[in-house]
């Protein structure tokens, strides 16, 4: 897929994940994938996606910077939210978070075949917690 091409497709992954329609996502994520190495279908990706958003209904990604090699693309996020349930195992203070996220993915045929993401939870907590 050219970098054109892949720009777009990312772009419009993203706007789904954005606008929280998980019913969209076998337009982008293979039925079999990995998810930070570890083999994953593509309702195991979604079912995380799913429960992040109940815990944080406002989860927005941001996208900061794109970078192509091949196959391959990664990126810069910007992840903002406000959790309204426990999530990684701090409960809801009210308190917002911003933190940056990098993810790396490998595109086959038209969609995720491998996708890694990596933040500093810790960070995150911190936020949370206040």
């Amino acid at each position: 897929m050219p970098e054109s091409d892949l720009r777009e497709f990312y772009l419009r992954y993203l706007a789904e994940l954005n606008a929280h329609r998980f019913d969209r996502m076998d337009e982008f994520i293979d039925d079999r994938t990995t998810l930070n190495g570890e083999p994953a279908t593509r309702d195991d990706l979604i079912t995380v996606q799913q429960a992040d958003v109940e815990a944080v209904p406002d989860l927005h990604w941001e996208l900061r910077e794109l970078l192509f090699d091949g196959d391959r693309l990664a990126a810069r996020l910007v992840n903002t939210g406000t959790p309204v349930r426990q999530w990684l195992g701090v409960a809801p203070t009210g308190a917002s978070f911003e933190i940056t996220e990098y993810a790396i993915y490998q595109v086959r045929d038209g969609r995720f075949v491998h996708m890694t993401a990596l933040h500093d939870a810790e960070a995150l907590r911190r936020q949370l917690a206040g």
